[in-house]
């Protein structure tokens, strides 16, 4: 016999007769979510690599949502994990989707686009564990310990490490940081839905609604602002083609539901803490693309992050 146990911060495990599956299910869910993380460290590459080729910004988060939802609608299918929502469940759905993907993309695409800095933009959205847990302490009475605000205030020194770059800053620049800073808040909105529909609908079902709705919030900018510049030929070169894809079938579709399914087993604030070193990946990956260079300030700065998030996630 299988026994269910609460692993105390909102997850739960299962462990078999003799201990050994218990084992095997943890290790498979760090494994997942580590691979999502992997992605999502490159995403901001990607992005910035379509941004860099003028591709319109409204054209390829239109495309990402739509190929992203199609493919976790099929694997979903085919796997049979597509569950049936309940009528009073759509609003959420609904609402899940405002968040993110449509808030959250507008303004992370936007700002990684006058920042010009995948490290940057990844250090900022890297915040969003800090953001959740101030959320949770305020709407869920979540208790708070001195790590967690040590952690927090570890990491504004770090960020402004990578933030101020020198005097040649522009206001364009500031009002990414803006932009990046309204992405990570929209997240707040995001934690909060999904607490209301993670413990009745699995991640394959989420993902799949989520990035659905997404493309049809997209689909009247698409129309209208997405065109210009917007040619199927261009799409179809495969300097094009390769992040699209690669940001739609492994960032959105695959990777949103290995993290759905890790908050459900981990919890999410054992979830959230590896997202923390996102910026690593995103820094090293865009300096060997040669979208970026990486100064020894920047990586003391991505590695005080790193550690504030971490921190700022013990309880």
């Amino acid at each position: 016999m299988s026994k269910i146990f609460n692993k105390g911060d909102g997850g739960i495990g299962v462990v078999g007769k003799n201990g050994h599956f218990a084992i095997k299910s943890l290790t498979l869910v760090y494994i997942e979510i580590s691979i999502a993380v992997l992605f999502w460290g490159f995403s901001f590459i990607w992005t910035n690599s379509l941004i860099r080729n003028n591709i319109p910004i409204f054209s390829f988060i239109f495309l990402r949502m739509l190929i992203g939802g199609l493919t976790m609608t099929i694997i979903s299918l085919l796997l049979r994990k597509l569950q049936k929502v309940d009528k009073a469940d759509w609003k959420w759905f609904f609402v899940l989707a405002i968040f993110e993907p449509f808030i959250y993309f507008i303004f992370e695409s936007f700002g990684l686009k006058a920042t010009d800095s995948p490290t940057l933009a990844a250090v900022i959205i890297a915040t969003i564990p800090i953001f959740t847990m101030i959320t949770d302490y305020v709407v869920y009475k979540t208790k708070m310990t001195f790590l967690n605000i040590i952690g927090t205030i570890i990491t504004l020194p770090g960020i402004l490490l990578i933030v101020l770059r020198g005097n040649n800053i522009t206001v364009k620049y500031w009002w990414g940081i803006v932009f990046l800073m309204i992405a990570v808040l929209s997240t707040i909105g995001y934690s909060i839905t999904t607490k209301k529909l993670i413990h009745k609908y699995n991640g394959y079902t989420i993902t799949a609604y989520q990035f659905i709705i997404g493309s049809i919030y997209f689909l009247p900018l698409f129309l209208t602002l997405g065109q210009k510049g917007f040619s199927i030929n261009m799409i179809l070169k495969w300097n094009i083609l390769y992040p699209l894809l690669s940001l739609a079938v492994f960032c959105s579709a695959i990777c949103y539901a290995l993290y759905t399914q890790a908050i459900k087993n981990l919890g999410i604030t054992k979830a959230s803490v590896f997202t923390a070193v996102n910026p690593a990946i995103a820094a090293m990956g865009a300096f060997l693309v040669g979208q970026e260079n990486l100064t020894w300030i920047k990586i003391i700065g991505i590695f005080i992050v790193i550690f504030g998030v971490i921190l700022s996630q013990q309880r």
